[in-house]
């Protein structure tokens, strides 16, 4: 049962990170002056999204 929790956890950590990757590159494609920033913001969304997907491995391991 755990297992599907983390599953489910990762998906959506996947589907975050796919997502806001895309909001920044057509963040870049429409203002290129802004790549910079832009990038910055994609990389900490990614590192929160992919923290929640941390939590989540470890809630299992710990309920289990």
């Amino acid at each position: 049962m755990g297992v599907i929790g983390y599953g489910l956890g990762v998906i959506g950590a996947g589907l975050a990170i796919g997502i806001s990757a895309y909001g920044a590159t057509q963040a870049m494609a429409r203002q290129p002056e802004i790549q910079d920033r832009a990038f910055t913001v994609f990389i900490m969304g990614a590192a929160f999204a992919e923290a929640l997907a941390l939590i989540g491995f470890v809630v299992t391991l710990v309920v289990r």
